[in-house]
């Protein structure tokens, strides 16, 4: 008997979305014009849908007014506040495609950045954290300083004419936001409107860049039909409803963030609720008590912060009822722990990557606790997902291979980059995720690394996510990552990197004990070393492969 193939596709008694974002959000401001949209908790507002479709419409027309086109590129460099959402938002309104742009970046990414997309315009937070945003700005273009706004020509950022800023500091050759928040004029408005009437969903609306935890950095180009539908569909995969709360501590350049937070809010008209401008457990933990959050959400690095909070016990969670934990694998202990301890039996986990608009698998609020600490649920609605070998063949349900993902979520491509697009996407428009992967007999999904993260230890492959698993099961591993180390003898050995609980001591003889006889004799650690903390991306990625070079010079490896 032949087993079945490792090929499911998403049905659904819904039907896709065919609107515009700008259109969703009319819609939503039309019907339930007094239901709470956003609160910013760390910026003292509170929108309703009214509100916040009426500054959206404000900052469209400011766009416009400040010379952008339909099609033309404007960036955003700003941490979590109302303004992200409402350029969000604005800029689909005016057809200004939006490029989010990492808050951690420093001078030479935010260069890179705003000249791959040709980006015409740029709005900005003054400072956030260490970086000193003007600075930056003002150090590529020095021309700032004695132009106009509007009028910028600057020799390294050929493309940029305006720069704005937000708070009320002035900024030589600098607009401030309240300016595109200014009172349209009857035209303006008019124009907007002219413009939302030959906006089509295909259209791009976002670009964001992608590279994460590999390097060079590529332009995603998303479709309002992108994100508006896979925004759609996890909030269905939620339960949301206009009741629901949702605690938002993603960064917001980020898509989880945008699309999994903002339009899932949208869409189902739940109230948005930012606790900071970065991530902050204990503002996290504030939020949840003060605004009565019914949704939390986060990567597993905020909830192992939230849990391990000194104040913890001190907040009232009992208004949780669910949220998704995604963004990097998910341990089960992690799991086990935020469904007991934060009220929240129903948490799912997502999983998705930036080029398909995210979220392509979600467990559902009917799985039990096993299915959704073990795995990352079932294929989305009017998506299809295969899992294929080396030669591009589909596999077996329940042998690993590459995930590949098409339908509606999948890319337009990178921008301006035809061949890094068709490294990815075939001429079947299948996106191959670089995720390995196995589906079982009921279709349930189960990531068991990156194609770049496997250890070939002797000619064994030995998956680093199975053995992280395994040591966060020792009662003194608060958080652990194993990547690949050179070895004369075997090729690669695995090191495991532990940040202890605080105030644990842990000898790597204990956690060489705790594994014998546990896991086969190849997938235990040739390496524990102990670290305070991982190389991470803004959105809490573990960088594995700058911790893998840092681990092989530590060891002694390098040769």
């Amino acid at each position: 008997m032949h087993s079945a193939p490792s090929y499911v596709s998403g049905t659904s008694d819904s039907a896709l979305v065919g609107e515009t974002l700008g259109a969703c959000l009319d819609r939503i401001a039309r019907d339930h014009p007094h239901g709470e949209a956003l609160v910013s908790c760390h910026q003292n507002v509170r929108w309703t849908w009214q509100e916040l479709n009426e500054r959206a419409e404000r900052v469209a027309c400011g766009l416009l007014r400040s010379g952008l086109d339909v099609g033309d590129r404007v960036g955003i460099w700003a941490p979590n506040c109302a303004e992200w959402l409402l350029m969000q938002l604005g800029a689909a309104k005016a057809g200004v495609i939006l490029v989010t742009i990492n808050p951690a970046y420093r001078r030479s990414e935010v260069e890179v950045a705003l000249n791959k997309v040709a980006c015409k315009a740029l709005v900005m937070a003054a400072s956030f954290k260490s970086s000193d945003y003007l600075a930056i700005v003002n150090d590529l273009a020095p021309e700032l300083a004695g132009c106009a706004p509007g009028a910028l020509h600057s020799a390294r950022l050929p493309h940029l004419r305006t720069v704005i800023r937000l708070g009320s500091g002035e900024t030589p050759g600098m607009a401030n936001f309240d300016a595109l928040l200014a009172q349209p004029q009857t035209a303006e408005r008019e124009w907007l409107a002219a413009i939302a009437a030959t906006l089509q969903f295909d259209d791009a609306v976002n670009i964001l860049f992608t590279s994460g935890t590999t390097g060079e950095p590529k332009g995603a180009t998303l479709t309002h039909h992108n994100i508006l539908n896979n925004a759609y569909f996890t909030g269905v995969a939620l339960g949301f409803s206009e009741r629901d709360r949702v605690c938002i501590p993603l960064p917001l350049y980020h898509v989880f963030g945008m699309v999994a937070g903002n339009l899932a809010c949208l869409t189902h008209r739940a109230t948005i609720v930012y606790p900071s401008e970065g991530f902050d457990a204990q503002c996290v933990l504030e939020a949840i008590h003060a605004e009565r959050c019914s949704v939390l959400y986060g990567v597993p690095t905020m909830f192992i912060a939230e849990l391990a909070h000194p104040e913890f016990a001190r907040y009232d969670l009992a208004s949780l009822r669910t949220g998704i934990m995604g963004g990097s694998p998910c341990p089960l202990e992690v799991m086990r722990q935020v469904a007991e301890r934060m009220h929240l039996p129903q948490m799912m986990i997502g999983y998705g990557m930036t080029e398909t608009s995210p979220v392509s698998f979600q467990t559902a609020l009917s799985d039990s606790f096993e299915r959704r600490i073990s795995t990352v649920g079932r294929v989305h609605p009017h998506l299809e997902i295969k899992i294929v070998d080396s030669e591009g063949r589909v596999v077996a349900r329940n042998q690993p291979g590459e995930l590949c993902v098409r339908g509606y979520a999948v890319m337009r491509g990178y921008w301006n980059d035809a061949e890094k697009t068709s490294e990815v996407i075939d001429a079947a428009r299948w996106m191959h995720t670089g995720d390995l992967a196995t589906i079982d007999d009921d279709g349930y999904c189960r990531i068991v690394g990156r194609s770049k993260d496997v250890v070939i230890r002797g000619g064994e492959n030995v998956y680093p996510r199975e053995i992280e698993e395994f040591l966060h099961r020792h009662p003194l591993v608060q958080d652990v990552q194993c990547v690949g180390v050179p070895d004369a003898k075997f090729g690669e050995v695995v090191c495991a990197c532990i940040i202890p609980r605080p105030g644990a001591q842990i000898a790597e003889a204990d956690l060489r004990a705790f594994c014998e006889g546990e896991i086969a004799y190849y997938k235990v650690p040739g390496y524990f070393t102990f670290v305070e903390q991982f190389p991470m991306t803004v959105t809490g990625k573990i960088q594995k492969f700058i911790l893998r070079k840092d681990m092989t010079a530590q060891l002694g490896l390098a040769d």
